[in-house]
């Protein structure tokens, strides 16, 4: 296996959040694992505050959304997900015309992006028949295993 295509697998695997990956090329393979420390929280002791009688009595309504403002929520439809850590490119090449549009109609197999892993560029099909309802990632930006790419909607028509 070449040296450079090791290092490019260390690359990855420091930025991204997988802790490790494991490739077969033929008879050779490598595993590359992080081993990360256990997070340590320190807190310090805090005082007890009083709280006042107004304050205490509020009600907190308790169908309020648990959603903080880092998830998001997807369109609906069915999701196509990275099948690979990589690099996402809506086009088969800079300044080319991209594979799928928001709105536009696709079949199962057609191509809807291209992820580059280890100088490999390879081609992502849609695994669902429908519209592309809307396009989760940036051209150009690294993506994770299992990460929402698409969202194609049903076809209406």
């Amino acid at each position: 296996m070449d040296i450079r295509k090791v290092k490019k697998l260390i690359d990855l695997l420091d930025t991204s959040n997988v802790d490790e990956i494991e490739i077969h090329e033929g008879e050779e393979s490598v595993r590359i694992s992080r081993h990360r420390p256990p997070a340590v929280t320190m807190t310090a002791p805090t005082p007890a505050l009083a709280i006042p009688a107004q304050a205490a009595a509020i009600p907190v309504p308790s169908d309020a959304p648990a959603a903080g403002p880092a998830e998001e929520q997807l369109p609906a439809g069915h999701i196509v997900t990275s099948p690979m850590v990589g690099t996402f490119y809506q086009a088969p090449s800079p300044g080319s015309k991209p594979f799928v549009d928001v709105g536009q109609r696709v079949q199962t197999g057609d191509t809807v992006c291209i992820i580059e892993a280890m100088k490999i560029l390879n081609q992502i099909e849609a695994d669902h028949s429908g519209v592309i309802g809307a396009i989760l990632v940036e051209n150009g930006q690294p993506v994770e295993y299992g990460q929402p790419l698409f969202v194609i909607g049903d076809d209406d028509a």
